[in-house]
């Protein structure tokens, strides 16, 4: 069992009311990153004693595990999944690196009008009808969570990010088993 000194943990305030938000603690976070990245061990176990599965992902980012089951969280994470993917697409359209330029390049409210407008139907179902309202119900929600943060000129997608590209390998992986099963 691992020996926890909480006075180790200067952050510990800070770093719950985050965590426990569902936000994700990325390098961006610099004095709460550094206090996680040092003192790992202690806040899982702090944390698995409460209840909740604290996660490092190598990438740099930590988060609470969870199993999502709330309805509005999933349709959160439903639009921010489908944001991802078609911009995912729409690099890869351009002929470009889909994965660097998701992560190099600025989502302005140009591109978000351009992602509504080519793909109306799919954001139509998640009640999305413009780039001014994937502005503000998928990318400022995506800030609060630490997946994204806020610049100048738009938004940049932050290392958390790929938790969703993950799921998104996963259900592409799927796809290709269940097709190789009818074959």
């Amino acid at each position: 069992m691992t020996q926890i000194n909480l006075s180790e943990l200067s952050e510990l305030q800070a770093i719950n009311k985050k965590l426990v938000s569902g936000h994700h603690i990325s390098e961006q976070d610099t004095t709460l990153w550094q206090q996680l990245d040092q003192h790992i061990d202690a806040y899982q176990a702090l944390f698995n004693a409460l209840g909740h599965d604290l996660q490092h992902d190598s990438r740099g980012f930590y988060y609470l595990a969870s199993d999502e089951s709330t309805p509005n969280m999933g349709k959160i994470s439903r639009a921010i999944a489908l944001t991802v993917f078609i911009l995912i697409e729409h690099y890869a359209n351009q002929g470009k690196d889909p994965l660097r330029a998701l992560f190099d390049e600025v989502a302005d409210l140009e591109l978000m009008q351009t992602l509504v407008q080519l793909n109306k139907h799919l954001f139509d179902q998640l009640e999305i009808f413009s780039g001014s309202d994937l502005r503000k119900d998928v990318y400022l929600r995506m800030v609060r969570l630490g997946l994204a943060k806020e610049v100048e000129q738009g938004f940049v997608h932050l290392a958390p990010v790929y938790r969703y590209i993950d799921a998104l390998m996963e259900v592409n992986e799927g796809s290709f088993d269940g097709l190789e099963e009818e074959v």
